[in-house]
């Protein structure tokens, strides 16, 4: 059965392209029209900058109104030094990508957060298998961000905002500046069959960032980096994960949250069906001690989770202080309250022996956190898996290895 589906969803991958290929050269194709951006003068030699030429094939794609456009980008390499996709646009508008869209060595040439950005776009679809190269190489270098918290600000591989109704499916994104895929204020926004890679010591090249959203799916994607694979920030609501394969990297991440006074709260999070392989931490909600936010975290559930020798699989951190912003460690207590939080069914090996580590605020100490059917055996020879709990109100169900939370 799962070969006879192969090979179904390889025969419609293949008729869709032929599809394209043939309305590029003709421009129409059943009602709808195909901007190929080679018609604008765009040239895939990896050396001449396609910026002009592919937002003026967007913007044609977007004003179109004959019936929905797609912006074609066939193979080849197209060198781009930024560009800005915006909307509103007048029907539905698909953007495939074949080829290899590659960016600016020089981090300078970028002006803006992100080197490729879709701004105030409905039902927008991208997809096509290509691949988006940040050449980040020739950046790390500069990032310092680990020990100075107003470092500077590299660009991020492709990001979108205000965003509504629309989806990624196969895109390819490697070796980002900073970030590789920024979501900031979007909604109703499916993500799947997406990979993502960058060396594990690439700084600050989280996966996938996501804040201010609401309604977002994420599902079988693929994510090797130098940061987290999923970072979720404040004013999220309603964000399903599965299907995740997850490492290198710091795991999926809650936070941090509560440095800014205008945050928003997080609700309505699940993560399940997902494998974390090496990464530094597995699970994880961090808040800063010294908060300046009183808001709340809730209604969360990790539901069947793999780890492979990751170092920290459940981290709750209430203590989140780095480049030593609190001056002095332990005196402050976050004003992040979080509850609701359920882990079932959690299993796998760890790298330190604190498996389970939930320190939260003594001041809004956690609630209602459940842990179901836990296994985290340490893989060192040094002693058994550690828990360790601080200020957490909730349950205990079923086996929990390591043993010692009285949640």
């Amino acid at each position: 059965m799962a070969s006879r589906f192969l090979i179904l969803s390889v025969l419609s991958l293949f008729f869709f392209f032929l599809a394209v290929s043939n309305a590029s050269t003709n421009g129409y194709h059943g009602g709808d029209k195909i901007f190929d951006v080679r018609n604008y003068g765009a040239r895939g030699d990896g050396k001449r900058d396609n910026a002009i030429e592919i937002t003026k094939a967007w913007n044609d794609a977007c004003q179109w109104s004959g019936g929905r456009s797609t912006v074609y980008i066939p193979l080849g390499t197209f060198y781009l030094s930024q560009v800005t996709f915006s909307g509103p646009c007048k029907s539905y508008i698909t953007f495939i990508i074949t080829g290899t869209l590659s960016a600016p060595r020089d981090p300078n040439v970028i002006k803006q957060e992100a080197w490729i950005e879709f701004r105030y776009v409905d039902n927008l679809t991208v997809t096509g298998g290509g691949l988006l190269d940040g050449q980040g190489f020739y950046s790390w270098s500069l990032n310092d961000c680990n020990k100075n918290p107003n470092c500077r600000t590299l660009a991020i591989n492709i990001g979108f905002a205000f965003v509504r109704s629309s989806r990624i499916n196969g895109l390819r994104s490697i070796n980002s500046k900073m970030g590789h895929l920024n979501f900031y204020s979007v909604e109703d926004f499916n993500i799947t069959r997406v990979t993502i890679t960058a060396p594990g010591d690439s700084p600050n090249t989280d996966g996938i960032k996501i804040g201010r959203s609401k309604d977002m799916h994420i599902y079988n994607v693929t994510i090797a980096t130098g940061d987290d694979c999923i970072a979720i920030l404040d004013g999220t609501t309603n964000l399903d994960i599965s299907d995740v394969r997850c490492g290198p990297g710091h795991g999926i991440s809650v936070g941090s949250l509560g440095r800014y006074k205008d945050e928003k709260n997080v609700e309505g999070l699940t993560v399940r069906n997902s494998i974390f392989n090496g990464t530094t931490d597995g699970l994880r909600i961090k808040t800063y001690a010294k908060s300046v936010s009183a808001i709340s975290v809730s209604n969360f559930l990790y539901d069947n989770i793999q780890m492979v020798n990751v170092e920290n699989p459940i981290v709750i951190d209430q203590q989140y202080c780095p480049n030593g912003q609190c001056d002095s460690p332990g005196k402050y207590d976050s004003h992040v309250q979080i509850r609701d939080v359920k882990y079932n069914k959690i299993w796998g090996t760890s790298t330190s022996q604190a498996a389970l580590s939930m320190q939260c605020s003594k001041t809004f100490p956690c609630q209602d956190v459940e842990l179901s059917n836990i296994n985290l055996i340490y893989s060192g020879r040094d002693g058994l898996a550690t828990a360790f709990c601080q200020n957490v109100g909730g349950s205990v169900r079923g086996t929990i290895v390591p043993a010692g939370c009285r949640v």
